[in-house]
């Protein structure tokens, strides 16, 4: 078969693929997971079942993978505004700034019986474990450099930083995610390091009362 042709039908099969993706998703998020049938996906998209049925045998297959397509899309996305600067602490702050975006503009896409099936993906995992690793390799070039503290193992400042960035999906804008990114720098600064032996701050000592009336002198 010429090179030409296998190519055009591959180009042609990438297409299918994708519109059926992005079309069940939009019908699950609609209309929630279980009310999608493949006879609505097959008619949306303009293909016959048999031809849907040759690409996935069920409604829950083509959901994970949309769904394993929109991860690696993230990562791919963190991993590019990473490369485009340099420096530890510049590159962090670009990777939380869009994990923060990305968490937010993610908020509403789907409805909570497709949030909580999702959630079931096994990549889920596997992309968590990547971004951390992601975040933590850039930590510990950071203290090496002198830019982030290192009275704190990177690991945990990784688990940290993707705790505390989890709340830009409640966040009302783009703003305020920002607002929380450097929020979350700030606690990296090499200049906040935890005392070893932390004390409180000791206010003004106040007068002791030892009745349960004011006192009074002079009598």
């Amino acid at each position: 078969m010429p090179k030409l042709w296998t190519e055009t039908i591959e180009e042609h099969r990438r297409t299918v693929r994708d519109a059926i993706l992005n079309t069940t998703a939009e019908l699950a998020a609609e209309r929630g997971v279980r009310s999608v049938t493949m006879s609505q996906i097959a008619e949306q998209v303009g293909i016959g079942r048999a031809t849907l049925y040759k690409y996935f045998p069920d409604v829950e297959t083509i959901l994970l993978a949309w769904h394993d397509r929109r991860i690696a899309e993230h990562l791919g996305q963190l991993a590019e505004v990473r490369d485009q600067v340099d420096g530890a602490g510049e590159q962090l702050e670009a990777v939380l700034r869009a994990f923060a975006h990305i968490s937010r503009q993610s908020r509403g896409h789907h409805g909570t019986e497709f949030a909580a099936f999702l959630h079931r993906d096994e990549q889920v995992a596997h992309a968590e474990q990547q971004l951390h690793g992601m975040i933590r390799d850039l930590l510990a070039a950071g203290v090496h450099a002198g830019d982030f503290r290192d009275d704190v193992a990177p690991d945990e400042l990784a688990t940290y930083c993707l705790h505390a960035l989890s709340a830009a999906a409640t966040l009302p804008s783009d703003a305020a995610a920002d607002r929380l990114v450097a929020v979350t720098l700030s606690g990296l600064r090499a200049g906040n390091l935890v005392a070893d032996d932390p004390k409180p701050t000791s206010r003004r000592a106040r007068p002791r009362h030892h009745g349960p009336g004011p006192q009074h002198s002079g009598h």
